[in-house]
């Protein structure tokens, strides 16, 4: 009886557990029906909350650890990989010995300065002395409307619009960076710092580059302020006369300052003849478009270049709609088209330099053509870059239809537009958030500019006068872009002819010495393929064909625009013509003999993320970080010169002045008077051709005691 009592005992404690166990797994179970139908009441509000609640922790979490970590860790991560980095040009020539000599004055170019705003409407309520142009951006995002609008210069004077004053930022920090993170002037500033350079020993020429060149001193004394600016570094600096580094659109500011300063008041600064002799060293411009680019046509034209052109292949119709509610293309068409300084960059020279139907300096250039670095090979590399291409005449700027660029100059039927009447209006101006001048041109007009097919740099005034009146109105009587005939006419006394050098003079400043350094093996805009848009309100009517390709992979067209060698903005023909042919030795527009020198920095991209934007860049604004680049610029403000080591360009100048002499396209006085330089003794009549690399070689062998390898 015991053991049958304690047998009960255990089977009534075994029910018990299994009872214990089955109120756990309905507690389990209750507890996941409740957990899952939490997950089914979760709204996609509750998701997007999560979402950025982890992406804000990781984010937190990324930046303490990037404070925490040592400031060396980055570096060394990036050594790890890619293995030991070259020491800075600065710190390499501090090794060396160099310590800085001459001052330095920068100029910067278009859209590098910051602009910030002194005066403004009530939208911009709390931005005052803040940037509007350059730094983060931040008004563009939060109030885009109210930035344009100040932004934009006055359509009848091209100075400020009634009650809005925005200036340029003062000081290196004016252009030492574009963006965070996005150098300009930065690097070179660093690595001169290292050889002894300060503050008083460099100076940011800053000003509104939205601005005409001569309206920068009517309205802020841009002009004044440097040439007092240099006559004091020189003063200060024991005599020592500066050394002045332009880049991009500075490099035209310069060239029209040198000829202000020594024009008499009230045109001019009235420092006389002899100013730029006794206060200049050298001029080193970096990436200068001398005879203008062909991307500020696009610009004006059609407010495009070729990464929009790329970016309406990728996603048709996408720009023409209204990004968040605005129109967008057409805001930033009336807020340019405001900015005379602009005009400065359209092509000088004409047909006579750019081309005309049948013809271009650049022939039968292809973008695929690889540049053999073998000296000794440099003769097949000219042949092989500047074998023929079918169909490519790179004169026509613009070309209405692939077939029309493509076909010859005879088989084109053409009307002209130049006598259109202008009428039947698109739309009404309160259809549009913006009124651009094509829709005061109507079908008619718009249809007469696509009829005409074919425009050379020839009839790109023309065509701007035609769909840009008022821009033209002012820009032309601020700029020129022809050549001269008679350099001693008075008329080119006029500071509208300061900024082109194919109608001006270089100072008489005979120990001076001009640089043109630049970058090459990039594909460069150079001409377009357009096509008239579907007639429609508010919209632009002309847009690059970016269905518009080569088919092949030499063809240098692709996406509806036509690439050259270049630094991906200014093709070498803008950059190097002017210091390989036209102020080579004493010509009518170097009268003097200033020395010049060439170096083309052949472009090498990073070979990964960690070298950010490379230190072998030809890229235009990139170059600005190139370290042989900077070598060089130290060397010339130090004890040692530079040299010149060219090859793409003299492909361009030599075809070129054939052209030229054979055809005697400028035959009233020839294009240059050429005289023997007093150091080269190389003469070219005015029907022969001497190679510009032979000439330049043999000045370069004598001007530097100390030779350095182009590598």
């Amino acid at each position: 009886m015991p053991f049958l009592r304690r047998r009960k005992r255990t089977d009534v404690s075994d029910s018990r557990i299994d009872k214990n166990e089955d109120g756990d797994d309905i507690q389990e179970k209750s507890k996941l029906n409740r957990r899952e139908e939490r997950l089914r009441k979760w709204s996609c509000v509750d998701i997007c909350c999560w979402f950025v609640g982890c992406i804000c922790s990781i984010w937190w979490l990324l930046l303490f650890l990037l404070n925490a970590m040592p400031a060396s860790f980055p570096q060394y991560v990036t050594e790890a990989i890619t293995g030991p980095l070259p020491d800075p040009p600065g710190l390499k020539l501090q090794k060396e010995g160099l310590r800085a000599k001459h001052p330095v004055v920068f100029v910067p170019g278009i859209v590098t300065g910051g602009l910030e705003l002194w005066e403004g409407h009530h939208c911009a309520e709390g931005l005052f002395r803040k940037r509007l142009w350059g730094g983060t951006f931040g008004e563009l995002y939060k109030r885009p409307l109210c930035w344009a609008e100040h932004m934009s210069l006055d359509n009848e004077t091209g100075l400020d619009r009634p009650g809005i004053r925005v200036r340029p930022v003062s000081g290196l920090v004016a252009a030492d960076y574009f963006a965070p993170g996005y150098f300009v002037w930065a690097v070179l500033i660093a690595n001169l710092a290292r050889i002894g350079y300060e503050e008083k020993t460099m100076y940011m020429a800053a000003y509104d580059w939205r601005l005409s060149f001569q309206n920068t001193e009517v309205r802020d004394q841009s002009l004044s302020r440097i040439k007092s600016n240099i006559e004091l570094m020189v003063t200060t600096n024991g005599g020592k006369k500066v050394v002045v580094i332009p880049h991009s659109m500075g490099v035209l500011y310069f060239l029209h300052f040198m000829k202000w300063v020594e024009a008499p008041t009230p045109m001019g600064g009235g420092g006389g003849s002899d100013w730029c002799a006794k206060h200049i060293k050298a001029v080193m411009n970096i990436g200068g478009p001398f005879l203008g680019v062909p991307k500020a046509v696009s610009g004006l034209f059609s407010t495009e270049a070729r990464d929009i052109a790329v970016a309406r292949a990728f996603a048709p119709g996408f720009l023409d709609k209204d990004l968040f509610g605005l129109q967008t293309l057409q805001h930033l068409m009336r807020m340019t088209r405001t900015w005379d300084s602009t005009m400065s960059m359209i092509p000088k020279g004409g047909d006579t330099i750019w081309g005309d139907l049948d013809w271009s300096p650049e022939g039968g250039y292809m973008c695929s053509a690889k540049k053999l670095k073998n000296n000794d090979t440099a003769g097949q590399n000219v042949n092989q870059s500047l074998a023929k291409s079918k169909g490519v005449n790179y004169g026509r700027m613009i070309s209405f239809g692939k077939d029309v660029a493509e076909a010859h100059s005879s088989e084109v039927e053409r009307m002209d537009f130049r006598g259109a009447v202008k009428g039947n209006y698109l739309a009404n101006r309160t259809n549009c958030d913006v009124w651009t001048e094509y829709h005061e041109m109507g079908i008619g007009g718009m249809k007469a500019v696509a009829d005409y097919k074919i425009y050379t740099t020839g009839s790109i005034l023309d065509l701007l006068h035609f769909v840009a009146p008022k821009l033209m109105a002012r820009g032309g009587a601020h700029f020129s872009h022809g050549i001269a005939d008679n350099l001693d006419d008075p008329k080119y006394q006029h500071y509208k002819y300061w900024s082109n050098p194919l109608e001006t003079k270089l100072p008489n400043a005979q120990d001076m010495e001009i640089y043109s350094m630049y970058g090459v093996g990039i594909p460069t805009e150079r001409a377009y393929v357009y096509k008239l848009n579907t007639y429609s309100e508010c919209h632009i009517p002309f847009q690059i064909d970016a269905s518009a390709d080569g088919g092949s992979e030499e063809s240098c067209l692709k996406g509806g625009v036509f690439s050259v060698n270049g630094d991906e903005t200014v093709p070498v023909l803008s950059a190097g013509f002017m210091c390989a042919k036209g102020w080579r030795g004493k010509t009518r527009f170097n009268p003097s003999g200033i020395h010049t020198y060439i170096r083309e920095y052949d472009h090498a991209p990073p070979a990964n993320l960690l070298e950010g934007r490379g230190t072998q860049s030809g890229a235009h604004v990139d170059i600005m970080g190139n370290f042989a680049l900077i070598e060089d610029v130290i060397r010339t403000h130090s004890y040692v010169m530079a040299y010149s080591v060219f090859l793409m360009v003299e492909e361009v100048t030599e075809a070129l002045m054939n052209i030229i002499y054979s055809r005697q396209l400028w035959q009233p006085c020839k294009l240059f008077s050429w005289e023997a330089s007093r150091n080269d003794g190389v003469q070219l009549q005015n029907s022969t051709t001497v190679s510009t690399f032979a000439v330049i070689s043999t000045c370069a062998s004598s001007l530097s005691p100390v030779q350095i390898s182009p590598d």
